[in-house]
Order: structure tokens, then sequence, then C-alpha cells
């Protein structure tokens, strides 16, 4: 058994090696540990920020992988979403509910004092992410650093490129592989799903609201207990405020008991629904669902290739001072 699982991770690395080998050479410009020379504690920085955060508020995980998928899919992983305006990104509704912003000012003010100009906010939302997977008891990701701040932030831009909760399969598909990301990145990463939380506005389509406020489901792909929990906590007054958890087995763990939960049909969403509903991506479901080793495998690759894309590097980006707004 110990000679399989030595096979098996030395398969995986060399894999993940030649992979990452493949992106540093069309990346001349990102590099591990970029800042080794420039600002030696920065990575180390950024994780320590994020663990404190975590350890006051356990929702802080979830929200800074929000906030990097929302990062990358508009505009490439640019930091745009951070800055702040009446017309930028963050303005748009589809990004109202967004969250994490103060552990990366966090972040970025503490290396403004140690090494000034030097490190971007996109690199921090980057590394903000990944260290908050590793904060939820997920897989630990090497990530090439070296990306520059975009200067462009147009709210206008979020909603043709972010993936909606009531997308179907085939324009789930459509907007990941926009961003050079396959099916298997998109099976893989909505495994995000398994920690994090949820307004009620972005999954109750799937009932039917009556003149008293009272729900019925209208959604077959949902098991019935677990909507019959949903639509008793959204039917609350309070509603328009209250957070369900996105896995309501284990919310504050990153592990693989999302796709555990999509063969029971505990999906929250439409979209995670879908992915348990067709042949293209049942059996990719079912694979992570028995295997977290494999899950953490494929997880440490597709999320690497996401927080790649689009990134801006040399004199195509800046280093904001502040990441709330531009130089």
């Amino acid at each position: 058994m110990a000679s399989s699982s030595y096979r098996l991770n030395y398969s995986f690395l060399l894999h993940l090696l030649l992979f990452l080998s493949s992106l540093l050479t069309s990346s001349a410009d990102l590099s591990f540990n970029f800042y080794a020379s420039s600002c030696p504690v920065a990575e180390l920085l950024v994780r320590n920020t994020v663990r404190s955060a975590t350890l006051s508020d356990p929702t802080i995980p979830g929200k800074l992988l929000r906030l990097l998928f929302h990062d990358c899919f508009v505009q490439g992983c640019d930091a745009s979403v951070l800055i702040q305006g009446n017309t930028t990104e963050r303005s748009d509704p589809g990004n109202a509910s967004l969250g994490g912003f103060s552990v990366i000012d966090t972040a970025k003010k503490a290396l403004e004092i140690i090494c000034p100009a030097t490190v971007s906010c996109a690199d921090i939302v980057a590394l903000a992410a990944r260290d908050a997977v590793e904060a939820a008891g997920g897989p630990v990701v090497e990530i090439l650093t070296g990306r520059r701040d975009g200067r462009v932030s147009i709210a206008a831009n979020v909603r043709p490129n972010i993936i909606d909760t009531d997308f179907s399969l085939d324009q789930m598909i459509d907007g990941f592989s926009s961003k050079g990301l396959s099916i298997q990145d998109l099976v893989v990463l909505s495994g995000a799903h398994t920690i994090g939380a949820s307004h009620c506005n972005a999954f109750n389509g799937r009932f039917k609201q009556d003149s008293k406020g009272s729900f019925e489901l209208i959604d077959a792909s949902l098991d019935k207990s677990y909507a019959e929990t949903l639509m008793n906590k959204c039917s609350s007054s309070e509603s328009s405020s209250l957070t369900v958890s996105n896995d309501p087995e284990t919310s504050s763990t990153f592990d693989n008991q999302y796709y555990r939960n999509l063969e029971t049909h505990k999906g929250l969403f439409q979209t995670d629904s879908a992915l348990m509903e067709d042949d293209r991506t049942r059996k990719m479901v079912e694979a992570l669902a028995s295997d977290e080793e494999i899950f953490f495998q494929r997880w440490s690759e597709s999320f690497v290739k996401l927080s790649m894309v689009g990134v801006r590097v040399g004199e195509d980006g800046e280093i904001r001072r502040t990441c709330s707004s531009v130089n």
C-alpha cells in the first residue's frame, strides 16, 4: 500500500511540475517566489494575515476564494475588482455580496511599510485565495507570482463574464472555455463551494414563492428534505440578509464533501446540480466524491490555471500603492 501511494504521489508531482513549467515558459515575467529578493516576507505575511483573519471569522476563506474568481473572470487576475468607484467592477450588483476586501487591504498596508511599491494587489489576491484554501484544511499549492495590477475597472464588464448561479452546463462550459479553462477545470473549481456561504437570492429561483411569502419546490433535481430546510430559512423576514452555507455538511472545511453532496442531490445552486445531471460531468463528480486525494491533486492544477487567467506583467500594469484605487 505504501509503495502504491508513493508512486501515485511521485507521478502527480512530476505531472504538476511539467504543467507548471509549461506555464512558466509562456509567462516569462512570472516566477516561483518572485519576491525572494525584493520582499522576502511577502508570501509569509499574506499567509499569516489570512490565518489571523480566519481565526476571527471562519467565513473569510470562502470570501477570499470567491474574490479571486470574480477578479480573474473579469479581464483577468489584475485586482481590478478591488478598485472603488461608481462605475467600477466592485460597484456592479453582481459583486455586491463579495467580501474579504479588508484582509487584502491589511496585507497590502503591511507590505507597503516593509516593501513599498513592490508587491502587487493582484498577487496578494491570488496568494490570499491560495492560503485561504490551506487555512480551511485544503492542499498547499505553489503558484507563480509577479502579476501587475490593472488600471481599468468597468462595471459593464462584470455581467458578461461572471458565472451566474442559474446557468446551464453549456453556459458554464462556454464561460470557462473563454478563460482557457476546460470542463475538468469547471468541475474541479466548482469544488470551491465546499466552503463559503450565499444569500437566498442566489438560489431561490429553484422555488416558487406565493403571495404570503411561502415557498414551493419547483426544481426536481434538489433533495426534498434539503429543499425544505432551505425554504424554511429563506421564508424568514430577514432572508435578504440571511446566508446559507454552500456545503450543509462541513461548511468550514475544504474537502470533497461538496461532490458527495451532489451525489445526494444537495447542491445549493442550479449550477451545482447541473454537474450531476449531465453525462459530460457526472463521472468526474463521482470520481472526486470517492477520493479526496484526487480532488486535492486536481484542485492544485486547476487553481494554478485559474490564477493565471489574463495576468498582466511588466509594463502592462502597475504596482498600486493602495488596492482600492489606481496610482
